[in-house]
Formats: structure tokens, C-alpha cells, sequence
């Protein structure tokens, strides 16, 4: 870490819990639309939401569709796919977005890490979400924003990771070279990926069980929280 001059954070799933504020709020739709999603399990709906958002939302990475199509198609599809083509998808998904919303709370132990680097170093954070969301999280979490010297939401930017303009905009706004730039995130795809191509260093959170026998000999893999302050420690000793 010593060649490291800024630290950037991925904020969902990485620093906040998103799978969990999503389950739950999963779990409050199924019990105010019982007669579309209850025959399902709150894990089967889940799976049959994640089977038709991950795409759409990596469709929308890529520039082939845009915000308002990904909340509106995603459950249009997601009713089509339990067979209740009658129900109203446009309020069931203001109705998740709702409850989403009381669900945020941080992954066990990114707090503590997120104020032991930015002790340390300058941080930031750089993400993928909806910016009206994201800074609805930010008010909800006013210290993240505080402690950080930059925040990038993709949206602001008008490309999202894994694109190479956006990590070269965050590069810039950092105000150091890439190469001293640690960037944390639990995708492999947008984080991992698309930080190791702006030549930054990378550190994979891969908390869900992924395979990480591929992964370059360069990224630091860890599946909580202690385990990277354990490095981060390590190193500075």
C-alpha cells in the first residue's frame, strides 16, 4: 500500500448492502402483492428478479438502453414471468424502490474500513447506481460523503464501469497517476476488470462465493472485511 495515494470504494454491495436492502425489499412486495408473487419464496423471487435485472442493467452499462426502460422493464418482466400479466408493474416497482430504501444498511465491517483508509489516505467513491439513489444514500450515510474526497456516480459522468472514460475521469478528479490509485468493488466485471485495464491496483470484496481461481496474481482477493484491514495493517507494520 505504500505506493497507493487514494483509495476509491464501490459503494453497493461493496460498501453498503444492497443484496440484503434488495431481499427485503423483495420480501415486502411479495407480502403487498400476494396474489402475484405468492407462490413464490422470497429466494425464488429473488433469482427470477436477478435472472431479468442483471441483464437489463448490463445492457444499460453498455449504452443499449437507458434508466427509465431498466426500472420499467424489470418488473413488467418480472409479473410476465409468474404469469400476472395483470398486474400493475409501474406501482409495483415504485413500491420496491420504496422499501429499498429502508433497507440500506452497511456491509459488517465496510464501515470501520471505510473510516480506517480515509485516515489514512485520501478516498473516494465511484459507482455504477442511479444518481438520484445514490444520493439519497449518501444523505442517509452523510459521513461516506464527508470523509470523501471525490464522489463519481456514473450517471453524472455519462459512461458507467466498466468503460475506460470513466475510470480515466475518476483518475483525474483523484489528482494522481493511475498507478497510485487503490480502487475496492465487488465486481469483477466493472470493478476488477475496468479498474486492472486504467491501470490501477484492484482489491475484489467476492463475499457471494465466486470463483476467484482466475483472477490475476495482482488483485488482492478477500471475502470480509477483516481480512483487509489484516493487509492493511500488514503492510504499513
Amino acid at each position: 500500500m505504500d505506493a497507493i495515494q487514494f483509495v476509491y470504494f464501490d459503494l453497493d454491495d461493496t460498501l453498503l448492502d444492497h443484496q440484503h436492502a434488495e431481499r427485503e425489499a423483495l420480501a415486502d412486495v411479495r407480502r403487498r402483492y400476494l396474489e402475484v408473487f405468492g407462490t413464490l419464496s422470497v429466494d425464488e423471487l429473488q433469482a427470477r428478479y436477478h435472472a431479468i435485472n442483471s441483464p437489463l442493467w448490463r445492457r444499460y452499462a453498455d449504452g443499449e438502453i437507458d434508466k427509465q426502460t431498466v426500472k420499467r422493464a424489470r418488473f413488467e418482466r418480472l409479473v410476465r414471468d409468474v404469469g400476472a400479466d395483470h398486474a400493475d408493474a409501474r406501482l409495483i416497482g415504485r413500491y420496491y424502490l420504496q422499501r429499498y430504501a429502508e433497507h440500506w444498511a452497511f456491509v459488517d465491517g465496510a464501515r470501520e474500513a471505510y473510516t480506517t483508509v480515509a485516515d489514512r489516505r485520501p478516498v473516494g467513491i465511484l459507482t455504477n447506481g442511479f444518481a438520484e439513489v445514490q444520493a439519497k444514500k449518501l444523505d442517509r450515510f452523510p459521513f461516506l460523503g464527508d470523509r470523501a474526497d471525490q464522489v463519481v456516480v456514473s450517471e453524472e459522468v455519462g459512461v458507467m464501469k466498466p468503460d475506460p472514460d470513466i475510470f480515466a475521469h475518476a483518475t483525474q478528479q483523484a489528482g494522481v497517476d493511475a498507478d497510485e490509485i487503490l480502487y475496492v468493488g465487488d465486481s469483477r466485471r466493472s470493478d476488477i476488470d475496468g479498474g486492472r485495464r486504467a491501470g490501477w491496483t484492484t482489491a475484489w470484496f467476492a463475499r457471494n462465493g465466486e470463483d476467484t481461481g482466475d483472477v490475476e496474481d495482482d488483485v488482492f482477493v478477500f471475502d470480509d472485511w477483516s481480512a483487509f484491514l489484516a493487509r492493511l495493517r500488514g503492510e504499513e507494520a
